[in-house]
C-alpha cells in the first residue's frame, strides 16, 4: 500500500484521495481547481480539525501537482480561499513554476512513450530474428536431415 493510499489510524477509511474527492464536493476552489491561497492548509486544518495533517498535507500535494492545476496556475493572475474570494495575486514566479512542471510533465512523458516504442520495436525485432533463425533451421533440417 503506498503512503497515498494508507488509512489513517483516527478514521481507517480516511485516504488522501478519499480526502480530496471530499475537497472537491465541499469546496468549488477545489473542484474548479482555482488556485489556492497560500497557507490554505491552515485554513482546512481549521475547517476540518478530524483531519490528520498529514493526510492533508498528501491531498493538496496531489492536488497541486495534478496537469489540470499546473495548467490553470499557468494563466491564473489570482489566488483563492476555501470560500471562493480573491486573495492575494499569483506572482509570475508562481506561473513560471507551473509551466516548467508542466513542461517537464510532458517531456518525461514523451521520453517514456519513446522509451516503450524501443522497447517494443526490439522485441518485434528480436521476434522476427527467431522466426527466420528458425526457418533456416527447418531448412537445414529438411536438407540435411535424416529421414524416419
Amino acid at each position: 500500500m503506498t503512503t497515498e493510499q494508507t488509512p489513517t489510524p483516527a478514521n481507517p477509511d480516511l485516504t488522501p484521495r478519499s480526502l480530496l474527492k471530499r475537497l472537491q464536493t465541499d469546496f468549488p476552489v477545489f473542484r474548479d481547481c482555482q488556485p489556492l491561497a497560500i497557507g490554505i492548509d491552515k485554513q482546512l486544518q481549521a475547517r476540518l480539525p478530524d483531519v490528520p495533517r498529514k493526510v492533508l498535507r498528501i491531498a493538496l500535494g496531489i492536488h497541486t501537482n495534478s496537469m489540470r492545476y499546473l495548467r490553470a496556475m499557468e494563466k491564473a493572475t489570482a489566488r483563492f480561499d476555501l470560500d471562493g474570494q480573491q486573495t492575494e495575486e499569483v506572482t509570475e514566479a508562481h506561473r513560471t513554476h507551473a509551466s516548467e512542471a508542466v513542461r517537464e510533465r510532458i517531456k518525461a512523458d514523451i521520453e517514456k512513450r519513446k522509451a516503450q516504442k524501443a522497447a517494443e520495436a526490439a522485441a518485434a525485432a528480436e521476434a522476427e530474428a527467431e522466426r527466420r533463425r528458425g526457418e533456416k533451421l527447418d531448412k537445414l533440417l529438411a536438407k540435411f536431415g535424416r529421414p524416419n
